[in-house]
């Protein structure tokens, strides 16, 4: 049977269906509301140390990226406790700290008691 054979009447609205939408229409009752205003506005509160208190056990991973090094595998392979490693940097240029492998800031190394530490000389603010 095709498409020719069949006779399909025609999907047009009523008049009685067109007088319905009409009346609805018509009903229809639109209200202009108005926002609300706060007389006064709330003071910023004051924050403290307790209020962070629930991030204090987050883990986060914190890097430091001191130089970076392209040796064969041969070589790693023959290091030893006191190996000089050379890195693509110079002392006294800036090196990267990322938390959880984002960059937040740029710092220097610091010999402190004899240890090596960062202090931050920049902090990257997010984009």
């Amino acid at each position: 049977m095709s498409d020719d054979d069949m006779d399909l009447p025609e999907m047009t609205p009523s008049s009685q269906d067109e007088k319905s939408l009409e009346n609805a229409a018509d009903d229809l009752v639109l209200q202009e509301m108005q926002a609300t205003q706060k007389s006064d506005p709330e003071p910023p509160t004051e924050k403290s140390v307790a209020d962070l208190e629930a991030i204090f056990d987050v883990p986060v991973r914190v890097s430091v990226i001191l130089g970076r090094s392209k040796i064969p595998v041969a070589d790693l392979l023959k290091m030893d406790i006191g190996t000089v490693v050379e890195l693509d940097r110079q002392v006294g240029e800036a090196i990267e700290i990322y938390v959880n492998d984002r960059l937040i800031a740029r710092g220097e190394i610091v010999l402190v008691e004899n240890r090596l530490g960062v202090t931050m000389t920049e902090i990257i603010k997010a984009a």
